[in-house]
């Protein structure tokens, strides 16, 4: 590791910045992990659009469909892509705390940055803040490395914002990927944005989080390697814009890509978010690849309407 337990939160303030993607996990026909596919989309990612790190096996990667051999494999294959020229956060997130532990040990091992890991499924909510307290108590107990948290509504609650300021008092709890309302991650921010890096997945509301809330770090999504290529990285310009304090021509940046975003949001159909982006990826010139079961692959109908609108969104797009 780059940092001691002690320093977690002091080198996270100082390196965890920018833009950080969720990646998909592309699969072969035979639904292997395409070891080459993964290479070549991290090296188009980082060299080409500017990604600075990379949160790697989580709900967007489909973890919830491979081994823990496989996810395990997954890091080593991240760590390797990024080579010190991006930063990565591992998924560790299970119903199992021994399954957290072994990830999260191995992400450390293979020299991950950092490790993120959603609250639990509880199917008891008797006091379940003092449940959850004393689960990422117990999961950092067993590692150094600094951990995320991470709050959505698949886990059929959302941690409070009171809650999550008691979990940044944890040594090395650095950041939270907190997937709530805005009026509750702005709450947080308040409490707790001097302890812990509080960000969220929306690539819509990340310029306004920027300017009025002063963050550092957007942790992530898709967007930044969909609605990006190697000829039209307007997410890059519109956040380096914001960060140098030109909000007027980053505002104005962000609103140009007001027709790409229509175009992916308009023609994803439902229960088919990973097909749908990796069928988008592959428009782009990126590796998409299978989804594995019970995810459902697109019709050649609905490929055909999200061809037909990502040509015309105003993507700026060539050979990648």
């Amino acid at each position: 590791m780059k940092y001691t337990k002690k320093d977690a939160k002091a080198h996270s303030r100082a390196t965890m910045k920018g833009i950080w993607a969720a990646a998909l996990t592309p699969f072969t026909p035979d639904l292997a992990i395409d070891e080459d596919g993964v290479r070549r989309n991290f090296d188009h990612w980082i060299e080409d659009l500017k990604i600075d790190g990379f949160f790697v096996a989580g709900k967007q990667g489909e973890f919830f469909s491979m081994s823990v051999e496989e996810r395990k494999r997954s890091f080593e294959l991240a760590v390797e892509a990024c080579a010190g020229r991006a930063q990565t956060i591992m998924s560790c997130s299970d119903q199992n705390m021994d399954v957290v532990i072994d990830l999260a040990k191995h992400a450390q091992k293979v020299g991950a940055d950092y490790i993120v890991v959603h609250a639990p499924i509880l199917h008891f909510f008797k006091r379940q803040d003092e449940t959850l307290l004393n689960y990422y108590r117990a999961i950092a107990e067993k590692v150094d490395i600094g951990i995320a948290l991470w709050s959505h509504p698949d886990s059929g609650y959302l941690m409070s914002p009171e809650l999550c300021n008691q979990l940044a008092d944890i040594e090395n709890v650095v950041a939270i990927k907190y997937s709530v309302p805005r009026p509750m991650y702005s709450e947080l921010t308040r409490l707790a944005g001097d302890r812990i890096l509080v960000s969220t997945a929306s690539e819509e509301e990340w310029l306004d989080n920027i300017l009025e809330l002063d963050w550092q770090l957007y942790l992530c999504s898709s967007p930044p390697y969909l609605i990006q290529s190697k000829h039209d990285t307007r997410m890059r310009e519109y956040t380096d814009l914001a960060f140098a304090g030109k909000a007027d021509e980053a505002r104005r940046v962000r609103d140009s890509l007001d027709p790409v975003r229509a175009a992916l949001k308009d023609t994803r159909p439902a229960e088919k978010p990973h097909s749908h982006q990796k069928y988008w990826q592959e428009l782009l010139g990126q590796v998409g690849g299978a989804v594995r079961p019970p995810m459902l692959e697109l019709t050649e109908e609905e490929k055909r309407a999200t061809r037909v609108a990502f040509e015309n969104c105003g993507l700026k797009v060539g050979r990648n």
